[in-house]
Order: C-alpha cells, then sequence, then structure tokens
C-alpha cells in the first residue's frame, strides 16, 4: 500500500473513533449534529456511520432535530442488538463469564462455585473454556456476536502470564491463548475498580477495595487505574496492620488479609450468606469477627490515605455485603487516625456493583477498546 493509502486508512481509522467517542458521549445525535460536534464534513459522518451500522454498533432510529433548522433527521446512538463483549473471572471459589453489549448491558450472567485454591492450571483453564463456549454459544442464540474478552485473575500479570497467584497455588501460569477470542488479562482488583468506574459509582477518582479470600485495591485516577512501576500497586491485604502477628500466604507477617480476609471472617464451610444470618440475629462472634477485620481494614486504609490522597474509597467484594457491620470500625479509625491531619476523612461507600464488579470490568475493558479504536477491533 503506498504511503498515501496508509495515510488515508490512518486518518479514517482515527475518524471512525471520534464519531463513534461523540455517539457515545453525548449521543443520540443525527448526522448533521455529528458533523458540527466533530467539526468533520456531512458527506464524511455519514459515511462513516455508515460504516459503523454495518458492524453493528451503532442504530438509528426516531426523527429529531439535528442542528439544521426546520428538518428533522434520524438519531444515530449505540446499538445494543448485535455486538457483545465477554468478561471472565477466575476466583478462588468460582468461575464467572459475563456478556455485556455496548450499551453496557448485561445479556448473560453465569457463575460456577468451585474450590479453585492449590488447583492444576490446566483443569480450571479447560474449565473456563467449556464456560466461555457454553456463554458465547447462548449469546450467539441471542444474536450477539461477541468480539472480544477479558479475564480477572487473583494475582499478578505481565505479558500475558499470570506471575503470581498465591491463593491458587499458581505461578508463571500462560493463559493469554487459552480460548478463541482474543483475550486481555489483568489483576481482579483492578478490573473491579473499572467495573466500579464504568458500571458503579461511575465518579473518576476513588480507592476500591476489593474484599475476597484476597484483598486487593484499585487505584483509580482522572478515571484510569494506576498501576505503579511494574503493575503491582494495589496489594493492600499485604500491607503489616500488626507487626509481630501471623504469618500471611505472602512470607510476611501481620498482614491485613490475615485480619480481614474471608478466611478470617468466615466460620469452617460458611458462605457469606450465613455469616450474614449471624450478624442481623446478633450473634457475638460473627459481629466481633466484624470488629476485629473493620478495626484491622481501617488502620490499612489510613496508610493508604496518607500515601494516595483519595477523595472516597469504596468497599467491594464480600465488603459491599458485610458493609452495615464493617463501615462503624472503618469509619471510626480513619477519623481516629486522620482527624488531625485531614480534617474530614475520606468519604466510605459501598459499591454498586458488590460482587461482579470484576467480571463487569473485564467486558467494560473491552467495549472502552471497541470505543477506542473500532477500526482496529471491529476490522473496519
Amino acid at each position: 500500500m503506498s504511503s498515501r493509502g496508509v495515510r488515508h486508512d490512518s486518518m479514517r481509522a482515527r475518524n471512525l473513533a471520534v464519531v463513534l467517542d461523540a455517539i457515545h458521549r453525548t449521543g443520540p445525535h443525527t448526522r448533521a449534529a455529528l458533523a458540527e460536534l466533530t467539526g468533520l464534513t456531512k458527506t464524511t459522518v455519514s459515511s462513516l456511520v455508515a460504516d459503523l451500522l454495518e458492524a453493528g454498533v451503532v442504530t438509528e432510529s426516531g426523527a429529531v432535530r439535528g442542528g439544521e433548522r426546520g428538518r428533522p433527521g434520524v438519531a444515530v446512538s449505540l446499538s445494543g442488538h448485535r455486538v457483545a463483549t465477554l468478561g471472565l473471572e477466575i476466583n478462588i471459589d468460582y468461575l464467572a463469564a459475563c456478556v455485556v453489549d455496548l450499551t453496557r448491558t448485561v445479556r448473560l450472567r453465569r457463575t460456577r462455585p468451585a474450590d479453585n485454591r492449590n488447583s492444576n492450571p490446566a483443569d480450571i483453564l479447560s474449565r473456563l473454556r467449556d464456560l466461555v463456549k457454553e456463554t458465547t454459544a447462548e449469546a450467539e442464540a441471542a444474536g450477539l456476536r461477541t468480539i472480544g474478552a477479558a479475564l480477572a485473575v487473583p494475582g499478578t500479570v505481565e505479558g500475558g502470564v499470570l506471575r503470581s497467584a498465591p491463593h491458587l497455588g499458581w505461578r508463571d501460569v500462560r493463559v493469554e491463548d487459552v480460548i478463541d477470542l482474543p483475550l486481555a488479562i489483568d489483576n481482579e482488583a483492578n478490573l473491579a475498580a473499572l467495573g466500579e468506574l464504568w458500571f458503579g459509582s461511575r465518579t473518576p477518582d476513588f480507592l476500591y477495595v476489593s474484599g475476597e479470600i484476597g484483598i486487593g485495591a484499585g487505584v483509580v485516577v482522572g478515571g484510569t487505574v494506576f498501576r505503579g512501576t511494574f503493575g503491582l500497586a494495589g496489594e493492600l491485604g499485604h500491607v503489616v496492620v500488626v507487626p509481630d502477628g501471623p504469618a500471611c500466604r505472602c512470607g510476611g507477617r501481620g498482614c491485613l488479609e490475615v485480619y480481614a480476609g474471608q478466611d478470617a471472617l468466615l466460620g469452617p464451610l460458611e458462605s457469606v450468606a450465613a455469616l450474614v444470618a449471624r450478624l442481623e440475629s446478633g450473634d457475638a462472634r460473627a459481629l466481633e469477627a466484624c470488629e476485629r477485620a473493620g478495626h484491622a481494614l481501617g488502620v490499612a486504609l489510613t496508610s493508604a490515605v496518607h500515601l494516595l490522597d483519595p477523595g472516597r474509597i469504596v468497599l467491594g467484594g464480600i465488603f459491599a455485603r458485610l458493609f452495615p457491620w464493617l463501615e462503624g470500625p472503618v469509619a471510626d479509625g480513619l477519623e481516629t487516625r486522620l482527624g488531625q491531619m485531614r480534617g474530614t476523612p475520606p468519604a466510605l461507600m459501598v459499591s454498586g456493583t458488590g460482587a461482579d464488579a470484576a467480571v463487569l470490568g473485564a467486558a467494560g475493558l473491552i467495549i472502552q477498546r471497541i470505543l477506542a479504536d473500532p477500526a482496529e477491533v471491529l476490522g473496519l
């Protein structure tokens, strides 16, 4: 291809993204209104919209005023009828899949309970493949084409490799080629924070705390997750809250995870629902466990606030289910330790996405890629 052809394709790809972004952020719009918003010619916009219509990412419906006096036009909006993305999660005690269309409407949600601790990666990845086949087949039957997928994992990720997931017992496991779709992989807490950003509170700056068997955090600044130099930012579960405390799986002692992780809160073979039932009935041991966990969480979050200065803190995962019992001790701990320096501690909030945050964030990640570069992702 000539350099002129390359420049033309590059400009067309950029213009497709500009038009789709305008529809996503402020639409629906007529083609005339899109031309005014983007600064592109009406002919160019009409051609780009035709391409987006054919790809199934937008739809036209209804007569509206479109920027030209007295002449109604047809509104162009994102379509939820043909293109979808797949969010996946491998967690300690379940596998999950979620199909989301481009309007961020959840179309399918599937969870498979399992005990994945110290598991054989090949076995779990085989079960994940089966779940993907089942879910995408259901989506296809509903008229949806699954464009790509992202996978949330409870560990550190580098270059498509799950480097370390202590609770799974996995090290250096390659997972990027596990399914027959383009697959992105990220840490569960990071994707949960993005799920909260795109599907929950929708505020651009916050610290998201993911409470599961492990405890992680996602730091969202200006609508973007802060990852640190090596992608390891947010390991809140391994902040030391009691220097001479019990040994932690990470090799340290007295980590937050030992005091506020799911294993510390639940009795043997107990579910979160059973714990909530005990808390609602006033069970003394359950209340004491939440008080102890809330105190430890407040200590760890004090350090996080001093370091990161978040405007708000969002508690997710099992912490969202336990928020009525955790809120008091966490808030008291923050106020006691931060009052003199900050005056008012950051607002403490419950997640709007609950246990679905990571799998929603995974699906949302692919949606964002479509919106940012529809030509590349959709092959336009």
